[in-house]
């Protein structure tokens, strides 16, 4: 870990965290928030609903469930959504239901071969990044940046061990104590901070217009943008 191989097998069943637009969390959500120490509904309306337009184009990575991808095909009437994942999401979101709007694809890596090049105006992810180690970040950002158009812009989670350390590692952050002494390839929370998620961003060719939105205790978002 986390290694390719055990991203491809890990999330098999299709994470889940409810509706993550609801007014109440469910048991599962409400958990999810204490851990991160945040609120999801929060979050998308302040900082993912505003940079939305009615008829974007979004690029999601590890849907999962689904449980983001609801929430975006929401705000996005006249849109598209297409989601990349190791897994059959299709299964699970139904794209069916979705009039053309949402297409799923199914991949076995992060070159992200199967979506058009300069198409979305938005790739976004939440749960994903903060599995993948720095190298592995670098690779999905830069392939990425391909696919989403000039002016584009990215809104990505991961995973921040100094905002971890302030906050410490207490268990009902759901992030073993014992990772601290372990190598990021035993551990599924790769070591990762604000610093070295800036130089992914950057080498991968994004503009970093925020490394951190600051809508959560433990993890960070950065917002990013494709030059023009």
């Amino acid at each position: 870990m986390p290694t390719l191989d055990w991203l491809r097998k890990e999330f098999h069943y299709g994470y889940s965290s409810g509706d993550v637009l609801a007014w109440f969390p469910d048991k599962h959500r409400k958990e999810e928030e204490r851990q991160i120490v945040g609120s999801y509904r929060r979050f998308f309306m302040r900082e993912v609903k505003p940079r939305l337009r009615p008829d974007f184009k979004v690029l999601e990575l590890g849907p999962g469930r689904g449980s983001w991808s609801r929430s975006l095909l929401k705000y996005l009437p006249k849109g598209e959504l297409h989601t990349v994942d190791f897994q059959d999401v299709s299964q699970w979101l139904q794209p069916k239901l979705y009039d053309g709007r949402l297409t799923c694809h199914q991949v076995t890596d992060n070159t992200m071969a199967p979506v058009p090049d300069a198409y979305f105006d938005l790739f976004f992810s939440l749960g994903v990044l903060c599995h993948n180690n720095a190298t592995d970040i670098q690779t999905v950002l830069t392939n990425a940046r391909k696919k989403v158009k000039p002016g584009g812009i990215a809104i990505q989670h991961y995973g921040d061990w100094k905002k971890l350390d302030a906050l410490g590692w207490a268990t009902h952050h759901n992030i073993p104590k014992d990772f601290q002494n372990k190598r990021d390839d035993e551990i599924w929370w790769p070591r990762n901070d604000q610093e070295t998620m800036r130089r992914c961003c950057e080498s991968a060719g994004w503009k970093v217009v925020s490394i951190d939105l600051g809508s959560f205790g433990r993890d960070s978002v950065a917002l990013l943008e494709n030059p023009r």
